[in-house]
């Protein structure tokens, strides 16, 4: 399907990267808000998100305050002239946040997992065209989840879209609460180059001391915006509360920020983008003759009834090579990937061969 995205931007915002949008993990109280919300607009901050309605991994936690929140964020507006944004998951947000006058609405990481409150909320959209919408990526590391999101409020008449980029969940243990998996959001802006991407390096981070690395990163990949949780108070939060910044740290960390062109392309770059084409080149007619190779392995290893995966010769081609990788200035994590794909393939072609 093809879509034409529109600009996510409200009247009086500046286009120039990135746009920021901060607020609260958690609206709490009246007091928290407009305490929070008048020092993000001192601080230039033109769009407050907050948290009405917390989806929570268990029940009996704090699930935000409600409807009652909703007059909170109204009386900001008035106030301090700010544009508000809240997430949404049901019909009944919807319908609720455009009552209170709620300017741009977010659809969290679970909700975009789930096709049917995709398209509950599709449907609650349909006839509001010039509302900006921002789709989280699903939990679970699945692009075609995502696009699949995007396409449902696409339909319903929202072409202001956008995506936020907050990472995804693991088993594994990392330093960060949702790994980043920068590959994927990077897919997306293959798909649709003008698709507005905005990052999430609260959720990405899950703690404050990496939301000045996560932003950079985020910049440098060529992210259109950030959205950050900033608290008034943060260690006293209600949700969320290690990865929540002051207003005052947040203006730091913006003003830290180094923001590259993403657009200007000097000769020189374009000479060494032509060096690249030509390793990649290399590379695949290297991949071509290893394959070949396999390919011979197999032939030998059918003639003397041999199976196909040779666990100690996959171990150690896996040890040395990444130790190889790590004496060249790369990550043996990379090595360890690229080596991985590279033996699926092979043993691929091998069971083609041996089954013939």
């Amino acid at each position: 399907m093809e879509m034409n995205f529109e600009s996510i931007l409200l009247p009086g915002i500046d286009a120039k990267r990135p746009l920021v949008i901060a607020g609260p993990c958690s609206a709490e109280s009246e007091e928290q808000v407009m305490t929070t919300g008048r020092e993000l607009a001192a601080n230039g901050v033109k769009i407050f998100r907050a948290g009405i309605w917390k989806p929570r991994t268990k029940p009996g936690g704090f699930e935000g305050v409600g409807m009652v929140g909703l007059p909170w964020l109204q009386k900001l507006k008035a106030e301090t002239g700010m544009y508000t944004a809240v997430e949404v998951a049901t019909k009944a947000h919807v319908e609720a946040a455009l009552a209170f006058g709620v300017d741009m609405l977010w659809i969290g990481a679970r909700t975009t997992a789930n096709p049917f409150a995709m398209q509950e909320i599709a449907d609650a959209l349909v006839g509001h065209e010039n509302l900006p919408v921002l789709i989280k990526n699903p939990v679970n590391p699945d692009v075609e989840l995502w696009v699949g999101g995007i396409e449902r409020i696409y339909r319903a008449g929202i072409h202001k879209v956008g995506v936020i980029h907050r990472g995804f969940s693991s088993a594994d243990k990392t330093i960060y609460r949702n790994v980043p998996n920068w590959h994927i959001a990077i897919e997306l802006r293959r798909r649709f180059p003008n698709l507005p991407i905005i990052c999430d390096p609260s959720h990405i981070g899950g703690r404050r001391d990496l939301i000045q690395p996560l932003s950079q990163q985020a910049m440098d990949l060529g992210f259109d915006g950030l959205i950050i949780e900033s608290h008034c108070n943060p260690d006293a939060a209600w949700s969320d509360a290690k990865q929540q910044v002051t207003p005052s740290a947040l203006k730091e960390i913006l003003a830290n920020l180094v923001i590259r062109d993403t657009v200007k392309t000097t000769e020189d770059l374009t000479d060494l983008r032509h060096q690249i084409d030509e390793i990649d080149d290399k590379i695949l007619e290297i991949l071509a003759k290893r394959m070949r190779i396999s390919g011979e392995v197999a032939q030998y290893k059918k003639e003397n009834s041999m199976s196909v995966l040779q666990a100690g010769r996959y171990d150690e081609i896996l040890t040395k090579r990444s130790e190889q990788g790590a004496s060249m200035g790369m990550s043996p994590e990379f090595i360890k990937e690229v080596f991985e794909a590279i033996h699926a393939e092979s043993v691929r072609k091998q069971m083609e061969i041996i089954n013939q």
